[in-house]
């Protein structure tokens, strides 16, 4: 068994975000509400998410805008934090996404048990953040070093907020990155979070990578989730979910419920 088949079983795994507030250090940050307060709000919506029967759950400082390749740390210590003080009430697989950071990204993992990670690991981009160009093989390493050989590691090839460099084309560029550095699913975005990939991009990369996980990774909708689910090996939804299916409301209970009930129909549950 591969180490996606470990984290997430053999169905089409649907993962749900928990956007953590913005960390201390960052520009919207709640002084009065503090650390209390990131705990409070990352509870109510994993508690919301599970209780709606999510398959896993991937703990994100989407609020630390703008963005950084190299995190404060500060800000890995605290998502470490908050995921500590709500260990013992996550049910279901969890895993951990410091943008844009992926070697904070697996120090939080190793920190906190994370069965999984998703970052930009391959490819060079010109973003709104500049220039972006991560290196898997010290990621990688970096994972083994740690004694994470179990983490699977899922990489974005279609950077959101970010135009590739690379002129290949998107599935040249995925079937590459699965040959040079071994990812254990590749994950397919739209241009900014929220926004969904193309159908055509999905289609495309997983004719090319048949035996390689392919997950969409943003913009899935209640609507779009039974044809996502078609194409894909799964995928990870968080905007979808919240109050008026804004990115920055708290999960809205009743639309997380109805997604999920429409991802099990999809995939021919009952």
């Amino acid at each position: 068994m591969n180490r996606f088949q470990k984290a997430f079983g053999q169905k089409k795994p649907v993962i749900a975000m928990v956007h953590l507030g913005a960390l201390p250090g960052s520009p919207l940050h709640d002084r009065e509400t503090g650390l209390e307060g990131l705990v409070e709000a990352a509870r109510a919506d994993l508690l919301a998410l599970q209780a709606a029967g999510f398959d896993a759950v991937m703990f994100g400082n989407e609020n630390d805008r703008p963005y950084e390749f190299q995190v404060d740390t500060a800000s890995t210590a605290t998502m470490a934090y908050v995921i500590g003080r709500l260990r013992d009430e996550i049910t279901v697989p969890f895993g951990a996404n410091v943008l844009w950071d992926p070697m904070s990204t697996v120090a939080l993992a190793a920190a906190t048990g994370a069965r999984f990670v998703r970052e930009i690991f391959t490819g060079t981009y010109a973003s709104d953040m500049g220039i972006w160009k991560p290196d898997a093989g010290a990621a990688m390493r970096y994972r083994d070093r740690l004694g994470c050989d179990d983490l699977a590691m899922l990489y974005n090839v279609s950077a959101e907020f970010a135009d590739s460099l690379d002129r290949r084309s998107l599935p040249d560029r995925a079937r590459s990155a699965v040959f040079s550095s071994i990812p254990d699913a590749v994950l397919v975005s739209g241009q900014i979070t929220g926004e969904a990939a193309a159908l055509s991009d999905l289609e495309a990369v997983k004719s090319v990578l048949p035996d390689t996980p392919v997950l969409a990774n943003t913009g899935v909708k209640h609507e779009t989730i039974a044809d996502v689910l078609r194409v894909a090996d799964g995928c990870i939804v968080g905007s979808a979910l919240k109050v008026d299916g804004d990115t920055w409301k708290p999960v809205d209970p009743e639309r997380a419920a109805d997604f999920m009930q429409r991802a099990r129909a999809a995939r021919g549950e009952g």
